[in-house]
């Protein structure tokens, strides 16, 4: 303890004042060298109204550390999935989805000053072509020695040609199943790709709040899991109750989902557990979200380990299995994915279970840095664009999963790992986990970076991060 907190706390003592404990580490935090002369005054206060009591809120508020009321707070829920699932039969509803994303992506790329030359591949398949464009769904590419060939397939037909210059850096980057636009010469029987373009999201001019209120990005608490940081996650729970500059500011705050471990998620998973069941999880978890101050707004997408259907896109964590949750005012349960604005910020949240196919398929991509990972997902304008990997899809009548609005920050979970980039404007954030490293990521050899909070300024975009596991 300072020399200068203590002197002030034996006179406060000696004046027969009790000393709530928060106090000590309110002081403790206050760079102040005339803390004496506060007590002072605050008991000359108090002693009036003969209360010889003081609290934490006592020291707050003499030093103007209250909660400012003023600070910013509105939200708009821009797009849940939950609402728009139809779950129609699974042969309709595959030949829907990919109807719809064809068609969504196709709009999108319409856009583009190139899009005047596209033409159906049915139209360009018995007649030579310079300078046409054909748009459609990657159906297969082959990169192997000194060849690159890529097929595409639209509403109409597939082509298959030789990918050539430039262009064969872009086909590196390619998913199965996601949309591209391609530049084709086609002489005789011989096509070459002499061009790809992907949707991709144009330059970005971010919205900026009007107030500096901060929303903190959150994923992957694992709770009910042995591995869960129960004791740093109180803490960063004590932060946001505490005088904290940063803390004072906080106006929202979003969980990119699973945020408990789940049961039988994956084989022997119940002996990493500490609670046994779904239910006890779902407690656990609302007890502890019910410790963030009422006037901060929390919003929940569910992930692969929290219950429900765990095909994308996800319904919300359902109201029967967390009615505790679904109870709160100041607690909003969406989908997987959706689309919020807080203060002006449009923010996309999803989990992220996509970046395992992309990992495994495509080279040079890394559980390490999910930054990368998010990039391309923004590249292709689609949020799982591989098909029959190992993220399941649901057979929908829509594609939920189209990335249709740019969003000022793209946040998602998943990987354990904390990382942040931007990409033409947009911020990326991968926000980690408060789940220790598991025996499966040991096995393999992936590090998380657990116990960070990631504050967003929704004024300035600066970006702090809070270390609660030192």
């Amino acid at each position: 303890m300072r020399r200068n907190v203590k002197r002030a706390l034996d006179y406060a003592f000696k004046k027969g004042f009790q000393i709530h404990p928060e106090v000590v580490e309110i002081l403790g935090g206050v760079e102040d060298k005339n803390l004496d002369k506060i007590i002072k005054e605050i008991i000359r206060e108090k002693s009036i109204d003969q209360d010889f009591h003081i609290t934490g809120n006592d020291i707050i508020r003499y030093l103007g550390l209250e909660v400012d009321t003023n600070i910013q707070s509105k939200h708009e829920i821009l797009f849940d999935c939950t609402a728009r699932l139809t779950m129609p039969g699974e042969s309709e509803g595959f030949d829907s989805l990919f109807k719809s994303r064809f068609e969504k992506l196709k709009n999108i790329m319409e856009q583009r000053p190139e899009a005047k030359n596209l033409r159906n591949i049915s139209n360009i398949q018995n007649k030579d072509e310079q300078d046409s464009y054909v748009c459609g769904l990657v159906n297969n590419k082959v990169i192997k020695d000194n060849t690159f060939r890529l097929t595409v397939e639209d509403m109409t037909g597939t082509l298959e040609g030789f990918v050539v210059d430039q262009a064969r850096n872009t086909l590196r980057e390619l998913f199965l199943d996601q949309f591209v636009m391609v530049k084709v010469d086609k002489q005789g029987g011989d096509v070459k790709f002499t061009d790809i373009i992907q949707p991709d999201v144009p330059l970005h001019s971010t919205n900026k709040g009007d107030s500096e209120a901060f929303a903190i990005l959150l994923s992957d608490l694992h709770i009910g899991s042995k591995y869960f940081m129960e004791r740093e996650f109180r803490e960063f729970l004590d932060w946001l109750s505490s005088s904290d500059p940063y803390a004072l500011k906080v106006r929202f705050i979003l969980i990119a989902g699973d945020i408990i471990d789940g049961v039988g998620i994956f084989p022997d998973q119940d002996k990493e557990l500490e609670e046994k069941t779904i239910y006890k999880q779902l407690e656990k978890a609302a007890e502890l979200l019910s410790l963030i101050p009422d006037y901060i707004k929390v919003f929940i997408s569910p992930g692969n380990h929290d219950p429900g259907r765990r095909a994308l896109p996800q319904p919300a964590i359902p109201q029967g299995s967390a009615p505790n949750l679904w109870n709160k005012e100041n607690v909003f349960m969406l989908g997987n994915p959706a689309m919020i604005s807080v203060n002006n910020i449009k923010v996309l949240m999803f989990h992220g279970q996509s970046i395992d196919d992309i990992v495994k398929g495509v080279a040079g991509m890394e559980y390490a840095h999910p930054a990368d990972v998010m990039r391309s997902i923004l590249r292709a304008r689609h949020l799982s664009p591989i098909f029959g990997s190992q993220t399941p899809i649901a057979p929908e009548k829509e594609d939920l999963l189209v990335i249709e609005n740019i969003p000022d920050v793209f946040h998602a979970g998943h990987v354990h790992v904390t990382e942040i980039d931007v990409y033409k404007g947009v911020k990326v954030i991968n926000s980690g986990a408060w789940q220790r490293q598991t025996p499966f990521q040991l096995r393999v050899g992936q590090v998380p970076t657990p116990g960070i909070a990631v504050l967003f300024n929704l004024k300035t975009h600066q970006i702090v991060l809070r270390d609660f596991s030192n």
